[in-house]
């Protein structure tokens, strides 16, 4: 009993100084991955950030040596799922994909003082898989051509009654709305939904007049005639689309934001880790088959570097925070 304690003992104080020179973390990069890999979406299944989560998945799990898996899960602007990654062990066996709802949600959610996680301090960029535009649309009976006459619409006509609809509050077009509301002196009722797909539902059938998302989500629609096209947030015209204006041309640059769809992982995160995973998705999304599949919902493949995902999500907390704040966005 004796030596086996003595054994213990020093067993231990190696192991103790072993975590305090880092070479766990060493030895953890090195033999990664070992067991399967979760991609955490924050947003219900069939939107256009699953859509992509599942695209880097498939491609993932081919080269990567272990399978990589989607779950889905939704709830309270995207915070659920960014939380559940955020608290998740920093060895890249659970990491998110998110996009422009990230920065804008977390923001709301410090504003209530109800943010379970810092935006600012709790994850580690991995890699911009894919940028795609966000574009403002209305139901085809609304008679605007675009936002701008959207807005003018509401400011002469009093007596209408127009809802505009939202992936949630704290989201993107919930900003938006409230943005316009604010600043154009206009009236419309916020109807907040729980995700990209019931939101296309709720306008596609003329309860709400306004909304909007990811173009990748409603390109097909608006191809069709089904939803009208307003805006996009793009800081120049979207190539599949050249007749749709930006919101800077129409007055409101208030309202240009970069569109986006990427992966963190929780802060501190091995390095190793970090750019094994970029390798991979950016492996992912410029195979030949990713990127038709991607060029086809009007997004373009990315795969950039860790420290552009990290600049990305600054710049854009950096830009929302005060416009948050000033309008008193929260979320429940």
């Amino acid at each position: 009993m004796l030596i086996t304690a003595r054994f213990l003992n020093a067993s231990l104080c190696l192991l103790l100084a072993a975590a305090a020179s880092g070479l766990p973390r060493e030895t953890l990069a090195q033999s990664y991955p070992a067991r399967p890999i979760r991609i955490v979406v924050p947003f219900p299944a069939g939107g256009t950030t699953d859509i992509f989560a599942r695209l880097v998945a498939q491609r993932m799990s081919e080269t990567i040596g272990q399978p990589a898996v989607v779950e889905n899960r939704g709830g309270a602007g995207g915070s659920i799922g960014a939380d559940a990654v955020a608290k998740a062990a920093p060895d890249g066996y659970t990491i998110l994909m998110a996009n422009i709802t990230l920065p804008l949600a977390s923001v709301a959610l410090a504003q209530a003082n109800r943010a379970p996680y810092d935006v600012d301090t709790d994850f580690a960029g991995i890699s911009i898989a894919a940028n795609v535009p966000f574009v403002i649309t209305a139901h085809p009976s609304v008679p605007a051509n675009d936002l701008r006459e959207f807005v003018t619409l509401l400011q002469k006509d009093r007596t209408l009654k127009y809802n505009y609809g939202s992936t949630g509050p704290g989201s993107i077009m919930n900003v938006v709305g409230e943005v316009l509301k604010r600043d154009e002196k206009i009236e419309m009722t916020h109807i907040p939904l729980k995700g990209a797909a019931p939101l296309k539902q709720e306008l596609l059938a003329g309860r709400l007049q306004l909304g909007g998302d990811q173009l990748s989500s409603s390109l097909a629609e608006i191809r069709r005639g089904a939803l009208k096209a307003l805006a996009t947030t793009a800081p120049k015209r979207v190539a599949i689309l050249p007749e749709v204006p930006t919101v800077r041309e129409l007055g409101i640059a208030k309202l240009e934001i970069e569109g986006w769809n990427g992966l963190f992982a929780p802060a501190k995160t091995p390095r190793g880790i970090i750019e094994r995973l970029q390798r991979e998705t950016a492996a992912a999304v410029h195979h030949p088959d990713s990127v038709k599949r991607l060029t086809d919902l009007a997004a373009e493949p990315v795969g950039s570097t860790s420290a552009e995902q990290d600049a990305v999500l600054r710049r854009q907390v950096a830009q929302f925070r005060p416009i948050i704040r000033e309008l008193g966005v929260t979320i429940d």
